[in-house]
């Protein structure tokens, strides 16, 4: 038996309207237990051991994954595993954050009671007051009264939304207050396209730079366009400054009598520079809104002196453009 269009699409609608509504229940009853639960993480010389059962494990598994990269070491443990062997990676200067939406999981049992054993100090997230998870807990969060998304209560839906929120709010609120940056995001994701979005200028310009005085004629200073590769040359001033940038579009404009001229009377002057710390997709951007191929790379503590160039080249082959 298939079913109307209409019929799948309000099927849809209405999970995301529950969801979205218990979403905006958590956040007006986000508290004192959030804040507590943040000030405990930062507290802790160790990492933050993150685990749960059933849905609530697979939810788990993204929190811990999503406090590692921003900042805040943290591992997966499975309490199955937990009760076999792996509650010795559960140790002192660690912070347990455990899940469940009952707040009775018996598979949960032995991790509670490890962390209880040796005071390890425990987050516990669930939906139930007064569950054996939020009263063993140093800080417990009571997820609010919404029904799951399934009209008949029994599909953890809802409930996992809710509790996969609460885990980004932490995150987020630990990153915020360690103050991390695009920089360090980077160290932890290298790869692939995220990756290349934050390299920095320094990580991809060339040191080797084509550079002439202001008073090289011409004859040589196309000598050193042509074999640098970058369709362009540096022009720098007495003092051995960049002052000036001879492209393309500068020889076009100079054909007349190009030999007879230096490259100083052909040049751009006071071209558009970038810093070695900025972002690559910072110098894309740039590259994009003057429509040019390269940037002579300028350290703010030197002004003046260029340290490198970037070529738009340089931006594909990193995957940044």
């Amino acid at each position: 038996m298939t079913s109307s269009s209409t019929d799948i699409l309000a099927a849809g609608a209405r999970v995301i309207a529950r969801e979205a509504e218990g979403l905006a229940l958590l956040q007006a009853t986000l508290g004192d237990s959030f804040v507590a639960a943040v000030n405990l993480i930062l507290a802790a010389s160790g990492r933050v051991i993150v685990s749960g059962m059933g849905k609530s494990g697979h939810v788990a598994r993204k929190i811990a994954a999503t406090l590692a990269s921003t900042g805040t070491p943290a591992h997966f443990v499975h309490p199955a595993e937990a009760s076999h062997g792996d509650l010795g990676m559960l140790t002192a200067g660690d912070v347990a954050l455990v899940l469940s939406n009952s707040g009775e999981t018996p598979e949960l049992t032995d991790i509670i009671a490890h962390t209880r054993r040796f005071s390890i100090p425990l987050i516990g997230v669930a939906a139930r007051e007064g569950s054996t998870l939020l009263r063993q807990a140093e800080v417990a969060i009571l997820l609010p009264p919404a029904p799951e998304a399934c009209d008949r209560g029994l599909v953890p839906t809802t409930s996992t939304t809710m509790t996969m929120a609460l885990g980004d709010a932490l995150a987020i609120a630990l990153m915020e207050h360690r103050d991390f940056t695009p920089e360090h995001f980077r160290l932890f994701h290298p790869g692939g396209r995220l990756g290349a979005r934050l390299l920095s200028v320094r990580d991809l310009m060339h040191a080797d730079l084509p550079m002439v005085t202001a008073t090289t004629p011409m004859g040589e200073a196309l000598l050193t366009m042509t074999q640098s590769g970058f369709g362009v040359v540096g022009v720098t001033d007495a003092g051995g400054y960049l002052c000036g940038i001879v492209t393309d579009g500068d020889l076009r404009r100079h054909l007349a009598g190009l030999m007879s001229l230096t490259a100083g009377d052909v040049m751009t002057p006071a071209p558009r520079t970038i810093p070695p710390g900025a972002l690559a997709e910072k110098a894309l951007a740039v590259m994009n809104a003057r429509k040019i191929t390269c940037l002579f790379v300028v350290d703010p503590a030197h002004p003046g002196t260029a340290v490198g160039i970037l070529h738009i080249h340089d931006l594909l082959r990193a995957g940044v453009a």
